[in-house]
């Protein structure tokens, strides 16, 4: 299926350690946005960065191998579910206790349809 239309690009930037009741913040993100109906969701783990409070650069180089890698979560769909999404987030983030990084930017949809197995 081919669908040219415009849609806007969620991505949610956080920590591979942050967890809301010892489950990681990350599954809990893309198990809710799932739930909500959104298009989808990719998880992204960085080899290296930072965030507002950090005061280390977290890295996946052997010598200094971090246990809170950055990971990034995109969702592309239509603006509004998304925007409506943003709450369920900003919940997550309470219950974890931690900060991250959220952007909303312009995407393109060019093509969006299931696998030929229907995933």
């Amino acid at each position: 299926m081919k669908l040219n239309r415009n849609g806007k690009l969620l991505r949610i930037f956080i920590g591979e350690s942050d967890r809301v009741d010892g489950k990681p913040l990350y599954e809990l993100i893309v198990q809710r946005a799932k739930k909500e109906g959104l298009a989808g969701a990719t998880v992204l783990r960085g080899v290296e960065g930072f965030g507002a409070d950090s005061r280390m650069i977290h890295t996946a180089k052997i010598l200094r191998l971090s246990e809170d890698l950055p990971l990034v979560i995109e969702i592309v769909d239509q603006e509004k579910k998304l925007k409506s999404f943003l709450g369920i987030i900003d919940l997550l983030f309470e219950k974890a206790g931690c900060g991250g990084l959220i952007t909303l930017e312009k995407a393109e949809i060019i093509r969006y349809s299931a696998g030929e197995n229907g995933a």
